[in-house]
């Protein structure tokens, strides 16, 4: 197992007086948008993965292998996890990564796979990308120095 530590105390304490006293909101900033970026690629990467369990049906002379309740939605014409972005922005004292899907022109679209319809179970993918990644955006803001 490999060691992880501070091998120079002195010039880690003035990096990070640098990052978090001298400019914390720029240092926040960057933090959150390695998370959102994180978050956005494994939602994306859900999408793109094969292995779906879903209804097979015929398109054309392809067969189609939809998602099957509860797992992410299966790849069709890749507008999906393509239109899955992130930006980051400061509102009052507080700076946000959002990760949206905008799927082109089809807002309620992602809404719709994410948490389902009268007629559709959900087929999550937003919720579970930030649950699978929680522990390493705890871990790249505990090495921010912002949680212990």
């Amino acid at each position: 197992m490999a060691k992880s530590g501070i091998k120079n105390l002195k010039a880690f304490q003035k990096k990070l007086k640098k990052r978090v006293v001298d400019n914390p909101t720029k240092h926040l900033g960057n933090l959150v948008l390695r998370s959102a970026s994180i978050v956005t690629e494994t939602a994306q990467d859900s999408i793109r993965s094969g292995g779906k369990t879903g209804r097979a049906y015929s398109r054309g002379s392809k067969v189609h292998i939809a998602s099957a309740e509860g797992e992410a939605p299966a790849k069709d014409s890749g507008n999906l996890a393509t239109g899955i972005t992130f930006k980051v922005v400061k509102e009052k004292n507080a700076i946000i990564g959002r990760v949206q899907s905008n799927s082109f022109g089809l807002s309620d679209y992602g809404i719709h796979l994410e948490f389902g319809t009268s007629k559709m179970r959900p087929r999550p993918f937003m919720q579970p990308a930030l649950e699978k990644n929680r522990p390493r955006i705890k871990r790249i803001f505990r090495e921010g120095g912002y949680v212990d």
